[in-house]
């Protein structure tokens, strides 16, 4: 089968690989797309905990179950499905295992024409979304769920600012809050992220690159009672400057590294939460499907290519390009 693999830092190409074939309770499926995150693009710049080469990258993906191994139903073959990245979370809610791990490093990712799984790592393909949405749901989708419905405990009215949009994550958040009844606001250097997540159900946003936004918002609408961030670094002081008093700050990465300081006072005299979230649990994982179906909520798709032209799908995202997920169509 083709398969694009990593086969050293920045070393990146298609190539025919051996068929994986499913053990004990696993299927294999032959994928109709895969999507690319930020974890991909790490692992291919050498900068990810476990690197091993060579490695098929992709944590995201959908397709039909074409075989099944020992132990499992085979009522499962020709299953349109979605496949939950998230292996071995273990069996605490609060936080994943110590055998946790992620779809595409060390396992083979979802950049290939078939796959094999565990089988409980599955979940039927949204009836409403194409195979491009449905392999664009998986990590961003379980990401944003955990981080405002299992951490961050979201109500119906509260006022949400979501950093940084343009990014999977950053959009679902949006989107899923929004569909909980909230508020929502955003933030970008970009005039024109902002304006199109004001089309996806934003109020209005914020250019956090200008000094002193966060007392803008706060003069303009009001501080905020969930705060939605990946970049951390020297903005987050403004995030708790911008957060409501008992204001959840929950974040999920820190792409501009450490804040340099962290203001202590702020955050107690204030009664502020920071709150961290990585991925989600089976639980989650089946919430956010649930959740998506419910409200018939439909991942944005910003560009697709396709296995030969992967290198390309690497590029946009490495250059920050892309509103919404980078998708691979497989089949194409």
């Amino acid at each position: 089968m083709r398969a694009v693999q990593l086969t050293s830092v920045n070393h990146l190409s298609v190539y025919e690989v051996a068929l994986p074939q499913p053990a004990a309770g696993e299927v294999t499926i032959t994928l109709k797309a895969a999507a690319l995150n930020h974890r991909d693009v790490w692992i291919k710049l050498g900068q990810y905990a476990g690197l091993k080469w060579p490695c098929i990258p992709g944590s995201d993906g959908a397709g039909v179950v074409t075989a099944t191994g020992e132990g499992v139903d085979t009522s499962w073959l020709g299953r349109e499905v979605v496949i939950n990245p998230s292996f071995q979370w273990g069996v605490n809610q609060h936080s994943q295992s110590d055998d946790f791990s992620i779809l595409g490093l060390p396992r083979d990712g979802t950049m290939a024409e078939q796959i094999v799984v565990p089988v409980e790592q599955l979940a039927a393909k949204p009836a409403h979304m194409s195979w491009d949405e449905a392999a664009a749901l998986p990590l961003s989708g379980l990401t944003a769920y955990r981080a405002l419905m299992s951490r961050a405990k979201l109500q119906p009215g509260e006022r949400v600012l979501v950093s940084g949009v343009g990014g999977g994550v950053a959009l679902f958040a949006v989107q899923f809050a929004v569909a909980q009844g909230a508020e929502v606001w955003v933030t970008s250097s970009s005039a024109d992220k902002i304006e199109r997540a004001v089309k996806v159900g934003a109020k209005g946003g914020f250019h956090y690159s200008q000094e002193g936004w966060a007392k803008q918002a706060a003069k303009e609408v009001g501080h905020f009672d969930v705060i939605v961030d990946s970049a951390g670094g020297k903005g987050f002081d403004e995030l708790m400057n911008a957060a409501a008093p008992g204001g959840r700050i929950v974040f999920y990465g820190a792409t501009r590294g450490d804040p340099s300081t962290l203001a202590m006072r702020k955050i107690f005299w204030r009664q502020l939460s920071l709150l961290g979230t990585t991925m989600g649990s089976p639980a989650d994982w089946q919430a956010m499907i649930d959740f998506v179906a419910e409200h018939k909520i439909a991942p944005i798709v910003s560009d697709v290519f396709n296995l030969d032209t992967a290198e390309q799908a690497f590029a946009l995202m490495e250059r920050g390009g892309q509103f919404g997920k980078i998708v691979l169509r497989i089949d194409a």
